[in-house]
């Protein structure tokens, strides 16, 4: 290796010898435990899984109803505290299931690190890193562990992470590197003298990957809702019971005639109406299914919320290679400038080939240009993608630099005076690059100089004066073929796009005409606004960028943002990691840097492009069922709370007992929504979910709540017994509820059908079937009652429509439009080009755009 005869200047007791650390000295320290293993969980533990199943406010309610009627001796009432305990099991279940998925996808994708043992370079799993291993650096590079540089060779690494700081930092023997920092030039060596838990790495993987289901605007707004409910409980159900008490004859008489426990029964059923129990077991369930669907596309998911946050992403941002492009980068041909260019030239090309340090676009060099003979540099300044150039010098052979033509010879500034590399003839250079670039090659040139080389002049990293162009260097990039597809897809469901790369604007507003995105100009990056308010104004006119540094990435996603947009990143490679940080989605590739994918909330594992669409709509469809089944929820809620204020006011007996309402539950919510969660569903996620929901929930419910408040009213007037009117109550609900369940799943078909149908037949059961009659204690209703259930059960129809149709009103005008501005528009070069995501499965479902 290149630094096999070089020692660190700091202090250290390390032994620094080149070979390494021997076997028996890893060993050594394994024993000791000073190795780099630290539990660093990729989703979350199972106690916190329990925990977040089991242990809540609800449960605890529910916990208590449940102990209060095991008491009391009336257990076939309880029957709510079985279907808990069943939803929490299921639930927490669904989630086990999630996380050893998970789990099984990060490891198999777990990065590495490159280490120096015995005089072998090797490379290990970051956990078996050890105390005193020398590490191996090199471009793209995270490092793993703390460590101590013994060995730099232009040694660069990106700290932004650690301290904020965009700026590259150089990095000499004897200078600390922090594991999390990121290798963007140059190469080097250090001997690790933290790991574990003491090393940055290992706390920000934790971070990271960590599973969570925080941050999400549908689980802050369930918890917001449930924190009203907590607070109206106990007022309500002291209300109910009073009125309970009271229907029973009175306190006294109640408490002597031991009528009692049939006022606390109906208590515990208003109670346990109010409790939207279902609701977030359905939401986890949903996100744990989500990212497991995903897992089974190649695509993992980092944090779960990423799975809802897909759903609302409304403009995504693409670096070019990786994703329109396959990144693999073929040698097109050299176009010579100067009319008698300097000897060697080739034999530089060769060598920049050859360089064990090469970047991918130079590694292409090696077939064109083989070595023909070894050259020794005596000063190198390293590629660094802030300005795009990298400059060698040999011993008695001036300066050579291979970069972007317009970053070694800029246009001259506004004063007309040339800037230090350039001078006349320069501006044909450019416009041949630029001609060049228009046809989606990568450009680069060659340009000499007399002035040598010094170290000195290396560490300033300047251009040499006197620098004249050689040959310009075009090189190609393979188009993916799902990449038209992909675009189209997004923009027939209203997501922009804008493309930002790293390379010449016109080369890759090439490409990008090339997959059909509408693009007649590239914006070179360099004039973009400091401003982000002003950035913003022009990231909506425009849609190509090139020359984007690693800053400007994160600026465009923030400027983005702060308009407010739901933005999704992707990218691959180091320069990429600041922006898929900062953005609210952030889409790594397998194949990128181990620090891009660590702050990556997903991560596509085999690199397809076209797995976006269907990521986006797997994120759709959890959001928009999560809010179906919401509104199902929420309008039990609605219309428990309303009759538990009604009857409590109208000192009327509660009409259900619980185990009645725990099987219309079953019947009309709890299992139709588990089903209704996992179903298709494209339609695009808009903020103001509880909004929404509650629009619906809340009228519809104050509606059934009024219809069995007035059959109750009127079935007493009657004289109609109180297991008659509780079995007229039950139907009623029953109809109803089915109802709500067919007015919120339209269109009607598939399995919906089946679903619906099923639920009917169970409704039918429970009066017909002798056993299930009898325990729930329902009773054959005169005639009477069942004219007046009949028509409580239409007026509550009717009544339910009638919401319906105003709330889909009411939905339309407060959906905002995306803007027509901001949608990247696709060129069609064929008709009948298919619009669902390449690879997806399944038929849309078209439910939300009509009902």
């Amino acid at each position: 290796m290149w630094w096999d005869d070089r020692v660190g200047t700091g202090e250290t007791a390390i032994d620094e010898r080149t070979d390494g650390l021997t076997g028996a000295e890893v060993a050594e320290r394994v024993a000791r435990g000073e190795t780099n293993a630290f539990e660093s969980p990729t989703s979350r533990s199972a106690w916190s899984i329990v925990k977040a199943n089991v242990f809540t406010l609800f449960n605890g309610i529910i916990a208590a109803c449940f102990v209060v009627l095991l008491l009391i001796g009336r257990w076939q009432d309880a029957l709510f505290g079985f279907s808990a305990i069943a939803n929490t099991i299921i639930g927490s279940w669904q989630e086990f299931n999630a996380k050893r998925a998970l789990d099984r996808l990060a490891l198999l994708h777990a990065p590495s690190a490159r280490v120096r043992r015995d005089g072998r370079e090797l490379d290990v799993p970051l956990a078996d890193v050890v105390l005193d291993d020398r590490l191996v650096l090199r471009a793209g590079d995270q490092v793993p562990a703390d460590a101590r540089v013994v060995a730099s060779e232009r040694l660069q690494l990106d700290e932004s992470m650690l301290t904020g700081e965009s700026d590259p930092v150089d990095k000499q023997p004897g200078d600390e590197v922090l594991s999390g920092s990121i290798v963007i030039g140059g190469a080097g060596g250090a001997v690790v003298d933290r790991v574990g838990a003491d090393a940055f790495a290992n706390k920000l993987s934790s971070e990271a990957k960590q599973f969570s289901l925080v941050a999400s605007e549908l689980r802050s707004s369930l918890n917001r809702l449930l924190g009203w409910i907590a607070w109206i409980i106990g007022p309500v159900s002291l209300l109910v019971l009073n009125a309970q008490m009271v229907a029973a004859g009175g306190w006294a008489e109640a408490i002597e005639g031991g009528t009692w426990d049939d006022a606390v029964v109906a208590t515990v059923a208003a109670i346990v109406a109010m409790i939207p129990l279902g609701l977030v077991l359905m939401t986890s369930i949903a996100f744990a299914v989500g990212a497991v669907r995903l897992a089974s596309r190649k695509v993992l998911v980092q944090e779960l919320p990423a799975v809802e946050g897909l759903a609302r992403v409304d403009l995504i941002c693409l670096d070019k290679t990786g994703t329109l492009t396959e990144g693999d980068i073929v040698f097109d041909a050299a176009h010579p400038v100067a009319l008698d260019p300097p000897e060697g030239w080739t034999d530089v090309l060769a060598w920049y080939g050859a360089d064990p340090e090469a970047n991918a676009t130079a590694r292409c060099l090696v077939e064109p240009y083989p070595v023909r003979q070894a050259l020794e540099p005596q000063a190198r300044v390293a590629f660094a993608s802030s300005r795009k150039w990298s400059a060698v010098g040999f011993p008695g052979g001036g300066t050579w630099v291979l970069g972007g033509p317009e970053m070694v010879f800029p246009a001259t500034d506004a004063a007309g005076e040339a800037d230090a590399a350039g001078e006349p003839g320069t501006d044909g250079l450019r416009a041949r690059a630029a001609e060049l670039a228009a046809t989606g090659r990568r450009t680069l040139v060659l340009a000499h100089s007399p002035e040598e080389l010094t170290a000195e002049r290396a560490a300033a990293e300047r251009l040499p004066r006197s620098l004249a162009p050689v040959v310009l260097l075009t090189f190609r990039e393979n188009v993916r073929g799902d990449a038209r597809e992909t675009l189209e897809y997004f923009a027939e469901q209203g997501v922009a796009v804008r493309i930002i790369s790293g390379d010449n604007p016109q080369t890759v507003a090439a490409i990008a005409r090339e997959v059909g995105v509408d693009a007649p100009h590239g914006i070179d990056a360099r004039t973009l606004p400091d401003d982000l308010d002003e950035l913003g104004d022009l990231l909506e006119r425009e849609v190509v960028f090139g020359r984007v540094t690693p800053t400007q990435k994160r600026d465009i996603v923030t400027a983005l943002r702060r308009r407010g947009h739901t933005v999704a990143m992707t990218g691959d490679g180091v320069n990429d990691a600041l922006a898929i940080k900062e953005a609210d989605i952030g889409i790594a590739m397998e194949s990128g840097s181990s620090a891009t994918k660590a702050v990556a909330r997903l991560v596509l594992l085999d690199g397809r492009f076209s797995h976006l669409p269907g990521v986006v709509a797997e994120g759709r469809r959890v959001a928009a069922n999560i809010e179906r089944v919401s509104m199902l929820f929420l309008t039990k809620t609605a219309y428990a709370t309303g009759l538990a204020v009604l009857f409590g006011v109208m000192l009327l007996p509660f009409p259900f007992l619980p185990r009645q309402l725990s099987v219309t539950d079953a019947l009309t919510i709890g299992f139709p929504a588990f089903f209704l969660a996992l179903m298709p569903n494209a339609r695009r996620y808009v903020p103001g979910f509880l909004r929404r929901s509650l629009s619906f929930a809340i009228p519809a419910g104050v509606v059934i709540a009024l219809v069995l408040a007035l059959y109750s009213r009127m079935a007493t007037d009657a004289g109609i017994p109180e297991d008659e009117l509780r079995s007229g109550s039950t139907l009623i609900l029953g109809i109803v509820g089915l109802w709500v369940l067919t007015v919120l799943s339209r269109p009607i078909d598939g399995w919906k059908i089946v679903i619906i149908g099923g639920m009917a037949i169970g409704l039918i059961a429970i009066y017909a079937i002798p056993l299930a009659a009898d325990f729930l204690e329902l009773v054959e209703l005169s005639e009477t009652t069942a004219v007046l259930a009949l028509a409580a059960s239409l007026v509550a129809i009717a009544g339910i429509e009638v919401v319906r149709f105003v709330h889909r009103r009411a939905v339309a005008r407060m959906t905002p439009t995306v803007p027509a501005a901001l949608v990247a528009t696709v060129r069609r070069t064929a008709p009948g080009v298919p619009s669902d995501p390449p690879g997806r499965t399944g038929p849309r479902d078209r439910s939300t755009a009509r009902g």
